[in-house]
């Protein structure tokens, strides 16, 4: 893997410090490494339908691979199923209101964040955690203030964490904004950040799970 290497500015961006830990680092990824494989597997099945279904609509791979963010600074692939045309991702990063570009099961696989699935598959591999800060890409990243992008990435990134409950409809958001990048940059990291240190200075297992569940009540209860 290679390291995030530079901000807007062109320099180096420093070496993150690791904060205090809460919990047992070890007792988190035995726990990530149980639950993305058993759930990897019990939803083989729905995954390959689902599969099946980002084939079918619309012409390109099955998978998004967007490079993002991770631990230390350290760039990793993400996996999504791919929910927007392909060759669309130059014209923005952020997705606004009702994008042309998202295809017709892309805009349900959002809706219900079953694009965000094969992420297990990064859970697995190490490069994330079932929840922690959502990776964001280096774009944005070197819009973090310093001290917090120390914090933010002493941490494996997560599929989930309370920054994406509480602002689930982040795009309709952006979708009313007059420049959606500036009233990404200026306010929606802000507060996103703040859910990030806060985690990341706080995190724990039971806590962990207790952010899973409110994850799912969130989706069905949408």
């Amino acid at each position: 893997m290679s390291q995030l290497g530079s901000n807007q500015g062109g320099q180096l961006l420093p070496p993150c410090c690791r904060p205090p830990r809460h919990g047992s680092r070890l007792a988190k990824r035995l726990f990530d490494l149980a639950a993305s494989a058993c759930g990897l597997l019990a939803l083989a099945l729905p995954l390959l339908l689902v599969a099946l279904w980002v084939k079918l609509d619309s012409p390109g791979p099955v998978f998004f691979r967007q490079v993002r963010v991770g631990r230390n600074g350290t760039l990793f692939r993400i996996h999504k199923f791919r929910t927007m045309q392909v060759n669309t991702e130059q014209l923005g990063q952020l997705t606004v209101g009702a994008d042309s570009r998202v295809t017709g099961a892309g805009r349900i696989l959002r809706k219900t964040k079953l694009d965000e699935l094969p992420q297990l598959l990064d859970v697995l591999f190490g490069d994330m955690s079932l929840v922690g800060p959502r990776p964001e890409v280096p774009k944005y990243v070197a819009h973090y203030p310093a001290d917090v992008r120390e914090i933010v990435l002493s941490v494996r990134p997560g599929i989930t964490d309370w920054a994406s409950i509480k602002m689930i409809d982040e795009n309709e958001i952006l979708g009313r904004a007059a420049d959606p990048e500036r009233a990404y940059i200026d306010e929606i990291l802000p507060q996103k950040l703040g859910y990030c240190v806060r985690y990341a200075e706080t995190h724990s297992l039971l806590g962990d799970i207790r952010i899973i569940a409110a994850t799912l009540m969130k989706i069905v209860t949408r």
